[in-house]
């Protein structure tokens, strides 16, 4: 289930990457629930073989969060259907594939989702600000801890605007006092789909 790293109309990237040398793959696996299912029970099942006396509580365990897990996948879908929109659009780097795939959704950014670029052409961004008129679309997303300023400057050369910067949260970095707050995979999950709700309306 992991995908190569994927190129879109309109992204930056570097020329020579085009050779095919070496393959680069797309590592953000987690923001995928129905990858989440996968792994739950691949970690479940080898932790049940090493500790084969507790084996029943790990087994119900994993399968009370699967439950969980497939509940919020079930909610996307349902949210997805119910939108008016099937396209989003990244000012920012875009590590959400799996997601978008997971929904059948569309997606335009400025960088991959492993890039290290920040800085992107003026190309790059007339296509983004172009896009988010011909489509109609109502926000420009981020992800988490973005500065912005990527954004501002699509919204700023499209034809509205005043289009609405929302934020997903691609769940790279996670601080000890956002876990003691309580921040688990699942209630990141539910925040991102009400901000995939509010970009698809």
């Amino acid at each position: 289930r992991v995908r190569e790293e994927e190129i879109v109309e309109g992204m930056e990237h570097d020329d020579e990457d085009e050779g095919g040398e070496e393959l680069e793959y797309d590592e953000h696996i987690w923001l995928s629930l129905r990858n989440a299912v996968l792994l739950t029970q691949y970690i479940s099942g080898k932790i049940q073989r090493l500790d084969p006396a507790n084996a029943g509580v790990y087994r119900t365990n994993a399968e009370s969060y699967v439950a969980q897990l497939a509940a919020l996948d079930a909610e996307y879908v349902k949210a997805v259907a119910a939108a008016g929109r099937d396209t989003v659009l990244f000012g920012d780097r875009f590590p959400f594939r799996y997601l978008t795939d997971d929904y059948n959704l569309k997606y335009y950014a400025a960088f991959a989702g492993c890039s290290a670029e920040s800085e992107a052409s003026f190309e790059t961004i007339v296509f983004l600000a172009n896009k988010l008129d011909a489509l109609g679309l109502n926000a420009v997303l981020t992800i988490e801890k973005s500065d912005r300023r990527l954004a501002k400057t699509v919204i700023s050369n499209s034809r509205r605007k005043h289009l609405e910067i929302l934020e997903l949260d691609s769940l790279q970095s996670v601080t000890a006092r956002e876990l003691k707050g309580g921040r688990t995979y699942l209630s990141a999950m539910k925040g991102n789909l009400e901000v995939l709700k509010k970009a698809l309306r």
